[in-house]
Parts: structure tokens; C-alpha cells; sequence
């Protein structure tokens, strides 16, 4: 499965891409993740161990076989758009977009004067070969994916403001978030949660990304199978993580262990 295509052009072709999310920082399971067949692998700076070296550590071993990475930052704010932008990723991700403002703001991060307020210092990092690229400044705002996570009933409110956001390229769901902010955070298979989720769902797969809409990316959950979102019509399904994947795996050769006797 692996392309050379940017994620934002296949989507633009009408492909689904498969991603896996990446806590523990392991550039090993990066690499293991793009040869295995995943579209593209997130490396959470929002929750976990990671940092900015590691987040480079995983790029790197992702690009080796193919792959194609999605950074996860923080926190929307310009110094740490400016670091994950620097490292060279193929997309980013701004958690928790509440508003139209908030994703613009979110947008401007990521481009140079006159598109934004992005630090200028394209010559000396990652992203543009280190200045071996010569074409960078015509084109990365084309090969750039930029995702808004709106997991608030706030940000459902606001859903079309921010897919208005000329620049934001797709929004992602955030469920188990998405639950808490309505107080279900431990049932979030209450059918108020599904009906939360639903709307956002259908706000986002109602619009025309080539006319001021979005791509839609969601997570999948115990609740919601990832097969279960590509068939609603999710375009880029992130199956699971490192972490629960490695769980279920240890749970299961356990059992399968303990059956012997």
C-alpha cells in the first residue's frame, strides 16, 4: 500500500487510507506499522512520552519503508506547529478546535508570510530537504494535510465555521472526548454519544471538500469498529493504537498459553 503520493492528493483521488495511532514514541513500531501496510501512522505529542526528537525519530523510520507520518500536536499554538512543521511530517493535527477562529488561527501556523504567521526558517530545516528542495516554497502548502480534531459538543456546534476555514483540509473525530464533554464518559456506547457522533458525521460527509467542506478521519473504538467507519464513509480511519494493539496481543497468547493446561 505504500505510495509516494502525499496523503492530501490520494485523498483528493478518492482513496481510504488506514492509519495506526502512535503513543510510545518507538520508531521500531513506526516502521513495523509502514511495512505492515498502514497509509500513515500519527505520533501523539498530545498524550504519551513523545516529544519533538522522538516525533522525528518515528518520521524518519516511517520514510524509510514508504510510510507517511501525521503529527499530533499538544495544543494549538504557533511554537509548537512551527517545531512539528520544521520535522518534515505529512500532515498535522490540531486537537480540540472549538470555533471558525480557533481553526484559523490553527491554519496560520502553518503557512509563511503572506498565508500565515509561520517562523521563517525554511533553508535550515527538515522539511524542505534542508534548502536541497528547491520547489519547497511552491509547494508545501499543496502537499500539506492540515486536521482540526473537533471532540467537543461545542466544536459540533461551530462544525461548519471551521470546515469554512480556507486551508483546513479535514476534521477528525475525537469520541471518547466527544462522550466526556456531554458527561458520558464512562458509557460511551449510550445512544446520546452515537447521536452526538452521528451529527458531526453527517456535517463533515455532506460537504464538498473541493468547495469549502472536508475529509473525514475518525478514530475507532471499541464501540465503533474501524471497518464499521469506512463503511459510513470516513475517509482516512485511524484502527487502533501501538498500545492497544500490543494489549490485546499480550491478552491473547496469555490465554492461548493458559488453555494448554
Amino acid at each position: 500500500r505504500a505510495s509516494t503520493e502525499p496523503l492530501k492528493t490520494r485523498l483528493k483521488n478518492g482513496e481510504k487510507l488506514k492509519g495506526m495511532l502512535l503513543f510510545s514514541a518507538s520508531p521500531t513500531l513506526a516502521e513495523i506499522a509502514s511495512l505492515a501496510g498502514y497509509d500513515f501512522v500519527v505520533v501523539d505529542l498530545e498524550h504519551g512520552p513523545a516529544d519533538f526528537s522522538a516525533a522525528l525519530a518515528c518520521i524518519g523510520a516511517t520514510e524509510v519503508c514508504g510510510g507517511k507520518t501525521v503529527i499530533r500536536l499538544p495544543e494549538i499554538s504557533a511554537a509548537c506547529a512551527k517545531k512539528a512543521l520544521d520535522l518534515g511530517p505529512d500532515g498535522i493535527m490540531f486537537p480540540k478546535v472549538e470555533t471558525g477562529k480557533a481553526a484559523a488561527e490553527a491554519v496560520s501556523f502553518c503557512s509563511y508570510p503572506p498565508h500565515g504567521v509561520r517562523g521563517c526558517a525554511y533553508t535550515l530545516v527538515r522539511d524542505s530537504k534542508f534548502g536541497f528542495n528547491k520547489r519547497y516554497l511552491e509547494d508545501y502548502r499543496d502537499n500539506r494535510l492540515i486536521m482540526c480534531q473537533v471532540e467537543t459538543v461545542k466544536g459540533l456546534r461551530n462544525i461548519n465555521e471551521i470546515m469554512a476555514v480556507d486551508g483546513m483540509d479535514c476534521i477528525t473525530t475525537g469520541p471518547r472526548d466527544l462522550s466526556a464533554s456531554i458527561g458520558l464518559l464512562h458509557d460511551q456506547g449510550n445512544w446520546k454519544v452515537k447521536d452526538v457522533l452521528t451529527q458531526l458525521e453527517k456535517a463533515v460527509l455532506d460537504s464538498d471538500p473541493a468547495n469549502g467542506g472536508a475529509f473525514l478521519a475518525g478514530m475507532a473504538t471499541a464501540q465503533d469498529k474501524a471497518i464499521d467507519l469506512k463503511n459510513r464513509g470516513y475517509h482516512m480511519v485511524l484502527s487502533g493504537s501501538d498500545i492497544s494493539l500490543f494489549c490485546k496481543a499480550v491478552i491473547d497468547d496469555i490465554k492461548a498459553f493458559d488453555l494448554i493446561d
